[in-house]
């Protein structure tokens, strides 16, 4: 089962009509939404001028029985502090949402569709940004 869970940037590019991001949504079995991402997307719907829209389409999107939202608890924490040792212990800081995003991820085995390329410093962490990686 392909189980992807949506960074920010991935979630605007589907909903921009990119065809790689259209199309891993589309054959994506499970699809997941961090609470971290959840927050990045009302935060810029707030910012733009179609904030009543964006939240509307963002939460017929949510309804999708191949949608569930990826809450973070005290297991989350835990996945957050050993990748953030293990980013530490490299060197290579990530910012702390994507930390979030990246242990959310770990916890509940998920491939993170981002296009944001420190995700992939992270160690065990599948990451994708098209179709073909994830049924090559």
């Amino acid at each position: 089962m392909k189980k992807i869970l949506l960074d920010t940037n991935a979630y605007a590019a589907f909903k921009n009509g990119n065809k790689d991001a259209i199309e891993i949504v589309r054959i994506a079995e499970q699809i997941g939404i961090s609470s971290i991402v959840l927050g990045e997307l009302i935060a810029g719907f707030i910012l733009g001028n179609r904030e009543e829209t964006n939240r509307k389409e963002l939460s017929d999107f949510l309804c999708s029985p191949r949608v569930s939202m990826l809450l973070i608890d005290n297991e989350t924490s835990e996945y957050y502090a050993r990748i953030f040792q293990q980013l530490r212990m490299k060197g290579q800081p990530i910012p702390t949402n994507d930390l979030w995003i990246a242990a959310t991820a770990t916890q509940h085995g998920f491939t993170v569709f981002t296009y944001d390329k420190h995700f992939s410093d992270i160690d065990n962490l599948i990451t994708c940004h098209s179709p073909g990686q994830l049924y090559p």
